[in-house]
């Protein structure tokens, strides 16, 4: 049997999430019912965590994976703390408030990582477990330097989604023995009990992936479930997950059902579970000041000494280690800007290089300068060209490689990465085909909306894929990615571009970047400027004297627009050529320099891409795209299908004059 105290702080934060979510009257309140002994264990047990100091970089991380349980999370931070008041439950899921639907990384005071898409919690978790294991291992005497523990809550739910087992095999195999999984086992999933859709082991999966497995069989014996985390905490080689068995939505008169996942409890059956069952005799929104002592007492008084006893540790290390010390720091809060070179490489004028080619030297240029950047593809390295050159794998043995061999795992990949970022320290970049970008989408709008400053390498960018045909060829993927908030979508031209497009991607901080890279080789353009990708757009080849046309171009089209530019002049029709890598950033600049750029009225606008047009029309009158799925060729044979050759495409825009 638990303590007073313990039965009453339990009670506390079951009543406060009851609260919220019946005065939001919306929510979900009964895997915040269920689970809520698991986090006050955690939270008053074992967390080790500083909330006048949130962003400590040694201090435990959690993530609650079952995002839509997010009152249970605001309950713990409120009392552990972290200034969320009482007046910010009061405003759970209300427009602008600290307490929103699903916890927001950056928004609310102690939210480790943005969750609530089921799933990509249980990912983020194993990126912060990769990166806690490479950064200690990137140090001497790092276990000093870099030592705690990833804490994740997940539901039936999470471990339905595929991107789940993705990452839990990841996890087995690296052996990421400081990850400590919370399976919420209470059998409900929202459209009735979990046997309509699941029966499989799941200890015996997380068994053949490679990890621990515990069990509690009562959710409310703070007891066992403390033992449990105990030993857990001993693994010296494996991840472990504790299976919880709880009651969804204990207490109410819908308990164990359905019925109680989403939906309030109201009023009258609220304050009836709350003097009844929970014996909390308290008025709506109170919590007596010995639950708060308590708190503070453990979970506060943990952290507090923890980080001083660290920063004190920390002084003497950088005694022993002042530039090991130094860039720990400097590095921790993923801002690379002063290992990023002040000048760019020139190259010879007969250049021809594939873009994804030139991304590999950028890639390794780069990383002679950095320290910390980590990274791969998901088993498409000699095709991406992500493989740093002389680099060592990232493994259980050599947790200090920088090569990360993701497997066939694109979505894991993806959010893995968005948990190394939001954990902190290293700089990451994962790779595959673009017409595979559809696989990582969810993760990619995850880092969007988390403003982390993933990268995203995507080759074989057009019909150019060739013989691989239509399920290989990208056409509307482009189109999707630029679709994204906060995403800059780059395709360079050349190796200039490419270039540039590394310097804007790594000393981002704030938003992901997603290079679109080619197969085929593309020549060095004589007017392409790395400097100037920063601008979105700019004229890489000018008229001779006044502009009929100006073309707009990406990636391997802007060289076939110059030829095609060459060819008008020669019939009498003057024409521009824009190379534009990244529409977002060029959506920034003011109107004056869009309009010198275009330099002509929209109607004589015309966009090259070999690609959807979905989008171009916003500057361009006329539209060259494809807009259908491609075909299955020699690439040669191909761009004559679609019509995307310098004579094809001359006759198109020889056609607009008639």
């Amino acid at each position: 049997m638990s303590s007073k105290i313990s039965k009453l702080s339990i009670a506390a934060i079951r009543s406060l999430c009851i609260d919220m979510i019946n005065k939001a009257k919306s929510g979900h309140p009964g895997m915040a019912l269920g689970s809520a002994p698991i986090l006050y264990t955690l939270f008053t047990k074992h967390l080790v965590s500083d909330p006048h100091d949130p962003n400590w970089v040694n201090r435990d991380r959690f993530v609650l994976s079952a995002g839509h349980a997010s009152s249970l999370l605001y309950a713990m931070l409120h009392l552990c703390g972290y200034g969320l008041a009482i007046d910010d439950l009061k405003k759970f899921r209300q427009i602008n408030s600290l307490t929103p639907g699903h916890p927001e990384y950056k928004w609310t005071r102690g939210v480790d990582a943005t969750s609530g898409p089921l799933g990509q919690g249980i990912a983020q978790a194993v990126g912060m477990a990769v990166a806690q294991r490479s950064i200690a291992a990137a140090y001497p005497d790092g276990d000093k330097l870099m030592n705690h523990y990833t804490y994740c809550l997940c539901g039936d739910g999470c471990l339905q989604e595929g991107i789940s087992q993705e990452a839990i095999s990841f996890a087995g195999h690296h052996k990421l023995s400081k990850l400590i999984l919370f399976y919420d086992s209470n059998n409900i999933t929202l459209d009735g009990g979990l046997n309509l859709s699941f029966s499989e082991s799941v200890k015996g999966r997380f068994i053949a992936s490679g990890w621990d497995v515990l069990e509690v069989k009562d959710g409310n014996d703070i007891r066992s479930i403390d033992k449990a985390i105990k030993v857990a905490k001993t693994s010296i080689d494996k991840p472990t997950l504790i299976i919880v068995r709880t009651v969804i939505g204990y207490g109410s008169i819908n308990q164990g059902t359905s019925k109680v996942h989403g939906s309030p409890l109201g009023d009258n059956e609220g304050l009836r579970v709350k003097t009844k069952v929970y014996k909390y005799k308290y008025p709506e929104f109170s919590v007596p000041q010995e639950v708060y002592d308590h708190f503070r007492k453990t979970f506060v008084t943990r952290g507090v000494i923890a980080k001083e006893d660290y920063l004190e540790l920390l002084n003497e290390y950088g005694k022993k280690y002042p530039v090991e010390k130094s860039r720990f720091l400097s590095l921790s809060r993923n801002d690379v800007s002063e290992y990023l070179p002040r000048e760019f490489p020139t190259f010879a004028k007969d250049t021809s290089i594939s873009t994804r080619a030139a991304s590999q030297k950028a890639l390794n240029s780069y990383m002679l300068a950095m320290p910390n950047l980590i990274g791969g593809s998901a088993d498409v390295a000699s095709s991406v060209m992500t493989k740093l050159d002389g680099g060592i794998n990232f493994t259980p043995e050599t947790p200090w490689g920088h090569n990360v061999n993701w497997g066939i795992r694109e979505f894991a990949m993806s959010s893995i990465q968005n948990g190394i970022l939001l954990h902190g320290g290293l700089r990451t970049y994962v790779g595959c085909f673009l017409v595979f970008a559809d696989y990582m989408k969810a993760a990619i709008r995850m880092a969007a909306l988390s403003h982390l400053p993933a990268i995203y390498l995507f080759s074989h960018d057009s019909i150019a894929v060739g013989e691989d045909g239509p399920t290989h060829q990208p056409i509307e993927q482009l189109a999707m990615l630029r679709s994204i908030p906060n995403l800059n979508v780059i395709r360079p031209c050349d190796i200039n571009e490419t270039y540039g497009a590394y310097q804007l991607a790594l000393a981002s901080t704030q938003t992901p970047t997603a290079l679109i890279l080619s197969r085929q080789n593309l020549p060095l353009l004589e007017g392409s400027d790395a400097q100037k990708v920063s601008k979105g757009a700019y004229v890489v080849s000018n008229e001779k004297e006044k502009i009929d046309y100006t073309i707009i171009a990406t990636g391997s089209e802007v060289s076939l627009a110059v030829k095609i530019q060459v060819a008008l002049i020669e019939l009498g029709i003057d024409v521009r050529v824009v190379s534009m890598p990244c529409v977002e950033l060029f959506e920034k600049q003011n109107i004056e320099y869009q309009k010198s750029v275009l330099g002509t009225k929209y109607e004589n606008i015309i966009s090259i891409e070999a690609l959807s047009t979905f989008g171009w029309h916003k500057w361009a009158k006329h539209c060259i795209g494809i807009d259908t799925f491609g075909a299955s060729a020699p690439m040669k044979d191909v761009f004559n299908k679609f019509g995307f050759t310098e004579e094809a495409i001359l006759q198109a825009i020889l056609k607009l004059r008639k």
